[in-house]
């Protein structure tokens, strides 16, 4: 009798294992299948700045987006004109599915929906939720900021004052 006792514990020992194999989490499905990534690398060189996007600062595009096939899109701002409201401060929002800014140099104070007036001094970073409105309130003269969207191909979405 007693080995009739330890040969069902031994089953239910063995179907307790065997339930918890079972509810072992199964491996995370793989990603939409990407273009492969490429190499590139940028230097800093100030006639790479272009001044056709906004009428007060200027872009150096790092080439992440033929990097990345359009995943990712990277670039430098500087501020090229003082503040003035009057052309800057206009709320806006990018239609994106992530954007991190980060200062490379000076300041920056942005309002955003929902979260107040932030100034950024440099080493400050923050991301934006998609859609997030915003507004810039103001900037150094010698503001650069570091800003990394995806996808690389994105609407910015204009808001009446």
């Amino acid at each position: 009798m007693a080995k009739a006792k330890r040969r069902k514990a031994n089953k239910a020992k063995a179907k307790s294992k065997k339930s918890k194999t079972k509810l072992a989490a199964k491996p995370a499905k793989r990603a939409k299948a990407r273009k492969p990534q490429r190499f590139t690398v940028s230097h800093h060189r100030d006639e790479d700045f272009d001044y056709g996007l906004r009428p007060y600062s200027a872009y150096r595009d790092l080439g992440l987006s033929p990097a990345t096939g359009g995943m990712v899109q990277a670039h430098v701002i500087r501020m090229t004109k003082p503040f003035n409201a009057e052309e800057v401060a206009i709320p806006h929002y990018h239609d994106v599915d992530f954007q991190m800014v980060y200062v490379l140099k000076g300041w920056f104070t942005s309002e955003f929906e929902g979260q107040g007036v932030h100034t950024f001094h440099a080493g400050s970073c923050w991301i934006q939720p998609p859609k997030i409105k915003h507004t810039v309130r103001g900037y150094s003269d010698d503001c650069e900021l570091l800003e990394i969207v995806l996808p690389a191909d994105f609407d910015t979405v204009t808001l009446e004052k």
